[in-house]
């Protein structure tokens, strides 16, 4: 089946046309709500690379819309298992919403924090740290997480896999910035605590490039009925490649 079939299809026609109305309620609010955390994320890297006082105070409160999400979502979701028992690929698809909802969730978690840190650097005058590379660092991780929610639109296993392996990219953006300071630590003991600010926040959007990869991995779940968490990325392509149960 083509990907482009996949997209078309991937929720099956049942009998009762309320159930296929709830089935794709769940899945668009599942983007509605990936739409608020992306803005979030680029809220919080832009606070931090633009010394952005207003856009940080923005992260820090406005994390309570995500929650609301992630109760509405979990609710219709509970409901859809007790009143309907869905089995197959149904039974997949609701999983692999609750699963992406705990990972947007803990995104949201990580941008909040990214704004508080945003903040704390702006209090404390540290703005001359390595933001540039922080910015570089929060594009590559902001398209990623694009990508998995694009990927997560249209179920869409091969562009999973492409989108899953961006998280190389991040990582070793990731241990650039981390050898880099701790070698300005070792040298200037003065520097710690602002150098200490930017390895927090980098971790921050290492973390998020996780979550990014197990939305990637539950659509490949979804379609081909695989569960590819804890593979090399040799081994989620070839799951990737099977035939869809």
């Amino acid at each position: 089946m083509s990907n482009e079939d996949l997209e078309q299809s991937f929720f099956r026609q049942h009998i009762s046309q309320r159930f296929n109305t709830e089935l794709e309620d769940i899945h668009s609010r599942v983007l509605a709500m990936g739409g608020v955390v992306e803005q979030q994320l680029i809220d919080a890297v832009t606070a931090m690379s633009e010394t952005r006082f207003d856009l940080a105070e923005k992260v820090v409160t406005s994390d309570y819309r995500v929650n609301a999400h992630e109760v509405e979502i979990d609710e219709a979701c509970t409901e859809i298992l007790v009143r309907r028992q869905p089995t197959a690929s149904d039974l997949r698809l609701v999983l692999a919403v609750i699963k992406t909802v705990t990972d947007l969730e803990r995104i949201g978690d990580e941008a909040e924090r990214m704004g508080r840190m945003a903040l704390h650097f702006l209090e404390q005058d540290r703005q001359n740290g390595p933001v540039e590379e922080l910015a570089d660092m929060g594009e590559q991780v902001r398209s990623m997480l694009r990508g998995a929610l694009d990927t997560f639109a249209r179920m869409d296993v091969d562009q999973a896999v492409r989108v899953a392996q961006l998280d190389i990219q991040v990582d070793s953006q990731y241990e650039v910035i981390v050898h880099r300071l701790m070698d300005q630590m070792m040298k200037s003991p003065h520097a710690v605590p602002r150098a200490m600010d930017v390895i927090w926040t980098a971790r921050s959007l290492e973390r998020i490039g996780d979550r990014a990869r197990n939305i990637c991995e539950y659509v490949v779940y979804f379609v081909r009925g695989k569960n590819v968490r804890h593979t090399s990325y040799e081994e989620m392509a070839q799951e990737a490649t099977g035939d869809r149960h």
